[in-house]
């Protein structure tokens, strides 16, 4: 497997244009349960680059459960379907949160599946989001709520 170089420069550019959110489950760095990655949307593994474009801020939890996966199937339509792509899709046009702002809630079949797949509603980061809602502190601006 080919091996990241990131340069220092880039990986700042990363974290800068997420504003500290992972790119998935936006979970703040500050406030994250690990470290956070820079992550290959399209993994090395399959022709994926360390382009700008190519990379998202990602939480060590769904880095991890992405690994080198770029779809999943849809609990709803059990089809297999694309992972949500932060570089060329917009998170409001396939997630929401729930009332309580602590869980996020699938619009789309991509949505759905990225949700499952990367388990964006794990425990620490429901209780997470939680405590933050409480201080304030959470959802982040213009994601929407469920009404």
């Amino acid at each position: 497997m080919a091996k990241s170089n990131l340069t220092i420069s880039i990986r700042r550019i990363v974290r800068e244009r997420a504003q500290g959110y992972c790119e998935y489950c936006y979970c703040h760095e500050e406030f994250g349960t690990g470290p956070f990655n820079i992550e290959h949307i399209i993994p090395y593994v399959f022709g994926g680059s360390g382009d700008i474009e190519n990379l998202a801020l990602s939480c060590s939890g769904c880095n991890g459960h992405k690994f080198t996966k770029m779809e999943a199937i849809d609990p709803v339509s059990e089809q297999f379907v694309s992972f949500f792509n932060p570089r060329k899709q917009l998170w409001q046009e396939h997630f929401f949160w729930n009332e309580s702002a602590t869980e996020i809630i699938g619009s789309t079949p991509t949505g759905r599946a990225t949700i499952d797949a990367l388990q964006m509603n794990r425990l620490p980061l429901l209780n997470l989001r939680k405590g933050m809602v409480l201080l304030g502190q959470h959802p982040p601006n213009n994601l929407p709520i469920v009404g």
